[in-house]
């Protein structure tokens, strides 16, 4: 039973789940949107929107943190002087999921992550 376990697994390891939500968080930012599955959209939210929440301070040790979870220097730049600023006002909630099919290959739910 999972009753009040923080997160999703996602069927891999510790270090291969942080790969994922690394390389989903990177190219949200440089896109704006992505499909995924939708228990990966779900775990991808929460990352993302710590992440958003330190670039909103803008300062030298929010661009550190921020470069060293996801050792990108272009989604760190754009994520501290272009994202960040955008949602200071806003309390949370920078991410929308929009569920948009079925998966031909294994009947998984899928859908759209973007930023509100």
């Amino acid at each position: 039973m999972r009753h009040r376990h923080g997160y999703r697994k996602l069927g891999r390891t510790s270090a291969h789940r942080a790969a994922l939500l690394k390389n989903l968080t990177i190219a949200l930012v440089e896109s704006g949107k992505i499909e995924t599955t939708l228990p990966k959209a779900k775990e991808l939210r929460s990352y993302v929107e710590k992440l958003i929440t330190t670039a909103g301070k803008g300062d030298a040790n929010a661009h550190r943190a921020i470069f060293a979870s996801l050792q990108n220097k272009e989604a760190t730049k754009k994520l501290v002087n272009e994202i960040g600023p955008k949602y200071v006002e806003r309390p949370g909630g920078y991410t929308r999921i929009t569920r948009t099919r079925i998966r031909r290959g294994d009947a998984t739910t899928m859908a759209f992550v973007e930023l509100v």
